[in-house]
């Protein structure tokens, strides 16, 4: 029988993540195709891999991006469902099987997961999942985009499942720095698609950002989206959710802890900082793109 399900995990020394990320995958009940997909790192994550019993595919570091990688491993993969997943998020048990249950059920063409902080995430980590990951379910359409506003395009290839079929309808993962989850909502929604967030398929995935890389990664989301904003624009500009977010983070804070509110004001700034930098980055030279990203590869 055709396998129905494959999952690409995209990775870049992910040693330390692959014994908790590869087991609930390997091990699901509908016994998906899983493809580790590495920048030819050299800290043995290939090697972990082929231990835990996955396919493996490396790629050069210099020809990684967000998109086009993700759309080697699609096409690689071939099968009906693709899943997309990092490596430093870490599924529940049964978190293949729910999220790509509203696919199998024709009620969308793509899904993504509930995140929730790792269990040592302190404040400044965990904000943006409770944030951005409510514990309720819902199907987004292009009709709903008055309700969500930007929202509508937010979707992460942290934890994602896609139809294959309907990517390849929009052309698949373009070439692009940061942003294809994003790119891929919007253009499926645009050819009348739906998407569906799957509050109980559930990830733990966060960060620890230093302000510097904090600055790196917002300037690589405006510039990502800058690229894309024709795609993006039917929804609204960013500037109304980014304000939302900043309001309810500073209540948060203050709730919490009130000496969290000089970091959370300082940290706002950085990001506003860079997203702006970033959106007017376009035309910039090579050379200020690779002091201000996170990945000066992509600009060799």
């Amino acid at each position: 029988m055709e396998t129905e399900v494959g999952v690409a995990v995209i990775t870049h020394s992910a040693k330390k993540h692959l014994p908790h990320c590869l087991p609930p995958l390997l091990n699901s009940k509908i016994a998906p195709r899983v493809l580790v997909v590495n920048s030819s790192s050299q800290d043995g994550t290939v090697d972990i891999a082929k231990e835990f019993g996955a396919e493996v595919m490396v790629i050069p570091r210099r020809e990684f991006n967000h998109g086009t990688t993700r759309e080697w491993a699609r096409q690689k993969l071939n099968t009906k469902i693709v899943v997309m997943l990092t490596p430093d998020a870490y599924a529940f048990p049964d978190m293949l099987e729910k999220l790509i249950l509203p696919i199998q059920r024709k009620e969308a063409s793509l899904a993504y997961a509930r995140q929730i902080p790792h269990d040592e995430a302190d404040f400044f980590e965990r904000f943006p999942r409770e944030y951005n990951y409510p514990k309720e379910s819902h199907i987004r359409s292009i009709e709903d985009a008055s309700k969500w506003g930007s929202y509508t395009n937010f979707f992460s290839n942290s934890a994602s499942a896609y139809l294959n079929s309907a990517l390849d309808e929009i052309g698949g993962f373009p070439h692009l720095l940061l942003g294809e989850d994003a790119y891929a909502c919007a253009r499926l929604l645009l050819s009348g698609k739906s998407v569906a967030y799957v509050a109980d398929a559930v990830v733990k995935h966060s960060h620890t950002y230093t302000l510097k890389q904090e600055f790196q990664r917002a300037f690589d989301t405006g510039l990502g989206r800058k690229e894309i904003e024709a795609v993006l624009k039917y929804a609204g500009k960013d500037i109304k959710r980014g304000s939302h977010f900043t309001k309810a983070l500073i209540q948060a804070a203050w709730r919490e802890d009130p000496r969290l509110l000089p970091y959370a004001a300082l940290q706002t700034c950085v990001k506003a900082l860079g997203y702006l930098i970033g959106r007017r980055s376009t035309l910039a030279s090579t050379k200020f793109k690779k002091r201000c990203t996170s990945q000066d590869f992509f600009f060799s």
